[in-house]
């Protein structure tokens, strides 16, 4: 069911404008989001007509943009994901951590994204593995399956990966099943300082190699010394890694990667109102505790889309990446081999999931199924449903 407002309203109606104003300092990818938002689930997309098999109700449906930024298109990305993701869940606990790149760093990913986001899955993989294997920590081969977020609630640049890790790992011999203790994985203390030192020191390999680049304010970091007077209190500040508290289950597991894996940075249902005195939304404020976390924030409307577009991810770059035991080369493998160790059956393999999953709703009317009768191209308008007192006299002739 459509919202009242959508993200899609506010680029249709402010859009044109922006880009206008904003000529020559959007990218291209920026413009295709753009673009795709605005045309998702309308006529410039094409779409089928669809009837109710019982009671003859007839409605049109548009096809979406399936672009990973678009707010209504996630949905059904998420499902198909998940699915697969089912059978390899592990019969043990899960926790959930988080590796954020303080501000300082945050500021120079802006400016290189692909580069340094990437950096932020490596150093945090390596971080986790590396003291996962430690024989003073955990002793184990673990599984990682991370999700990079780049947004703070109010849609401010806040990268951070997400990181889902099975409470345990495989023995460094692959002889037995290392569990973690029930409520603790690994230091985080521990976790922050290799993390720290692992980002900075590849951080600076890149400015040194010349790959790092800076504009505005900030093109004097080109210089060496400067970028080093820079990174001086960056090297002496705890880095956060947060480590929540660990999953009642599987299926706790699925519910949380359902609300993260393919979230983009601001959901329609979020959206309260859209007119004259800008786009009103609610936010997060994470330094209020209790009812005052949840508040509400007006922005301008180029303001809204400035920072929309903040979150548009580089050209093929993967938001979700696994890592260990799930490394995509090993999953199946290895995924096996931890089943053996905790005298666990396999997931039962369900036909089903084959065939693709039926996401069409049901006849408003009725409730039966809607199976499709006609199908229109890109900016065409389909016939209109034909006339039942015109059908009635033509069969009766």
């Amino acid at each position: 069911m459509r919202t009242a407002i959508e993200v899609a309203d506010i680029f249709r109606a402010a859009g044109p404008t922006y880009r206008k104003a904003h000529a020559g300092h959007l990218s291209l990818t920026q413009l295709k989001v753009m673009s795709a938002v605005e045309h998702c689930r309308t006529a410039a997309l094409g779409g089928h007509v669809e009837a109710c098999e019982d009671c003859g109700e007839w409605r049109i449906a548009y096809n979406s943009c399936r672009n990973r930024h678009c707010p209504k298109c996630q949905g059904a990305a998420a499902r198909t994901w998940l699915a697969e993701r089912e059978a390899d869940l592990l019969p043990v606990g899960y926790f959930h951590i988080v590796f954020t790149l303080p501000a300082e760093v945050a500021a120079i990913a802006f400016y290189n994204k692909a580069l340094v986001y990437d950096l932020l899955f490596k150093a945090a993989s390596e971080t986790m593995l590396t003291i996962a294997t430690d024989p003073k920590h955990l002793g184990a081969r673990i599984g990682i399956t991370a999700v990079l977020h780049t947004w703070g609630s109010a849609m401010t640049h806040h990268p951070h990966v997400h990181m889902i890790v099975p409470g345990g790992g495989i023995a460094l011999d692959g002889s037995r099943w290392i569990s973690s203790r029930p409520a603790f994985l690994l230091p985080v203390r521990v976790l922050g300082k290799l993390f720290r030192r692992l980002f900075l020191t590849r951080l600076l390999q890149f400015h040194d190699a010349g790959r790092l680049a800076f504009f505005g304010s900030a093109a004097h970091l080109a210089d060496c010394r400067a970028f080093g007077r820079y990174l001086s209190p960056v090297r002496k500040k705890r880095w956060v890694v947060y480590a929540k508290p660990p999953f009642a289950g599987p299926e706790a597991v699925l519910a949380y990667l359902s609300r993260y894996t393919h979230r983009v940075a601001i959901s329609n249902s979020r959206l309260i109102s859209f007119d004259e005195t800008g786009v009103t939304f609610h936010f997060k404020n994470y330094r209020r505790d209790g009812s005052d976390r949840q508040q509400v924030m007006i922005l301008a409307p180029d303001e809204f889309i400035r920072r929309f577009l903040l979150h548009v991810l580089p050209r093929g770059f993967h938001r979700i990446r696994h890592y260990g035991l799930l490394a995509g080369s090993a999953r199946k493998t290895s995924i096996t081999r931890v089943r053996e160790l905790l005298n666990a059956a396999p997931q039962p393999v369900d036909n089903a999931a084959d065939e693709p999953i039926e996401i069409r709703p049901p006849c408003p009317c009725c409730g039966g199924r809607m199976i499709v009768i006609e199908v229109f191209k890109r900016w065409q308008q389909p016939r209109g449903p034909p006339d039942k007192a015109t059908t009635n006299r033509e069969s009766a002739s």
